[in-house]
Parts: C-alpha cells; sequence; structure tokens
C-alpha cells in the first residue's frame, strides 16, 4: 500500500502532535508524590513584592504548605478557615505557607486582595515547586515538622477549623 502525500503529512503532524504532548507531560510522569514521613523538598520562591518565601526560614517550625490557584473553586471554599487557621496558631509555632500555580500575576495579585490573604504566600506559575511534591490536584497541603519531614498530607479542601485539626495541631505545637 502506497501513502499519498496526504497520508505523510497527517502522519507526520500526528508524530509531531504526540511529541510535544509528550514533552509537556513528561514532568508528571517522572514525579515523585511526596508522602508522609518523607523529607519535604526545598522551597525558594520569591514573591510579587519581591521577598523570598523559602522553608529554611522557617526550621524549627511546622509547615503547612498550601498549593493552590485562584481559579480552583475547592481553593477558594477552603480559603477562610486557612486564613483563620494562620492567625489562631501563627504565634504558636505553626507557619501557613501558599504556593499559589497561577500564571496570571494580576489575577493572583487581585484575589490575595480581594480574599484578603493573611498567610505568605507566592506563585510558582512553571509548577516547579508542586512538581517537586508530587501535586497535580488542587489544593494540596502537607504539614512539615520541625525536622523537615512530613507529617501528614491533605489533599482537597480541608475546612481548617475542623476539631480533629485543631486539636490535633495543639497537641503537636
Amino acid at each position: 500500500m502506497a501513502w499519498s502525500r496526504k497520508d505523510v503529512v497527517v502522519a507526520v503532524l500526528l508524530l509531531g502532535l504526540t511529541g510535544v504532548l509528550l514533552f509537556r507531560l513528561a514532568p508528571y510522569f517522572q514525579i515523585h508524590r511526596v508522602e508522609i514521613g518523607d523529607r519535604a523538598p526545598s522551597v525558594n520562591l520569591t514573591a510579587d513584592d519581591g521577598s523570598g518565601l523559602s522553608l529554611d526560614d522557617y526550621r524549627g517550625k511546622f509547615v503547612l504548605l498550601n498549593f493552590w490557584a485562584t481559579w480552583c473553586p475547592p481553593c477558594v471554599e477552603e480559603l477562610p478557615s486557612l486564613n483563620n487557621l494562620h492567625r489562631t496558631f501563627q504565634d504558636k509555632g505553626l507557619v501557613v505557607l501558599g504556593v499559589s500555580v497561577d500564571e496570571d500575576r494580576e489575577a493572583y495579585q487581585q484575589f490575595l486582595t480581594r480574599h484578603g490573604v493573611a498567610f505568605p504566600t507566592a506563585r510558582d506559575p512553571e509548577r516547579n515547586t508542586s512538581t517537586r511534591y508530587g501535586t497535580m490536584r488542587y489544593p494540596e497541603t502537607f504539614l512539615i515538622n520541625r525536622e523537615g519531614l512530613v507529617i501528614r498530607k491533605y489533599i482537597g479542601a480541608e475546612n481548617w477549623e475542623r476539631p480533629e485539626i485543631v486539636n490535633y495541631l495543639s497537641s503537636i505545637l
């Protein structure tokens, strides 16, 4: 069977599109999903105001690392309770850090202002940090102990004011 010129062009285009798709998805196939007991991968981001956001700055404290996005309804749903958790525990040794995967800087800034985000947060539009954590669904949150080990992992929206969570955090802080 002989291939027509049209068949060759279509085959080349399909191979090219497949290659592009595989290239874009490759990081997701190679990721290690951070699990309970793993050492937390480093986080070194620059907030839009120029300040740094690094896990190293919070050694000796518990860190609740939350991956989120402005376009994610469950992220928006959990934000008020996350803000309240931050306010309740910030002086007791818990740091809430947010990592937004938003690409649109302006939408991100407007969101922070409109929703009164009270905890430190930075954008990771290339998703380098979330990829190192194996995060593909948002929100996803990791509780990291003073030694830098992940001790809890929460996938999906949480009510951070639930008695189980508040009591647990109170007991470890």
